[in-house]
């Protein structure tokens, strides 16, 4: 399996087509406590750098961006009832949907982690 970050912060796990998509530990430290995940509806279409869902917290309401094109197979459904599951484990059982790829190629636009940890060191 390959991991690959969005300058939006998020992160994607792909095995095989499939990519699995939740937000990085940096964006939910950035949100603080949350309290609402209002999850897309599975069937979806979703492009590259479009928002397909939106993450309540004590702070604020943010987008979350697909770093990928596809088709949303599964959502992670334990968030409806569990939210702060994101902050407990956002990059393993925070995981937010998965998504069958449609285009690779999109891949080339993310960053792995050692850009990514860069990244946000350019931004604290």
């Amino acid at each position: 399996m390959s991991r690959y970050y969005s300058k939006d912060h998020e992160w994607l796990e792909i095995d095989n087509n499939v990519g699995i998509v939740g937000i990085t530990d940096y964006a939910q430290h950035q949100l603080g406590d949350i309290t609402y995940v209002e999850l897309p509806e599975v069937g979806t279409e979703i492009k590259q750098f479009s928002i397909f869902c939106t993450i309540e917290s004590v702070k604020a309401a943010s987008d979350v961006y697909a770093p990928v094109s596809g088709k949303i197979i599964e959502v992670n459904s334990r968030l409806e009832n569990e939210p702060e599951i994101i902050n407990k484990s956002p990059e393993e059982e925070g995981w937010i949907v998965k998504v069958e790829i449609s285009d690779t190629s999109e891949l080339k636009n993310l960053m792995d982690k050692a850009s990514y940890e860069n990244y946000i060191k350019e931004l604290d």
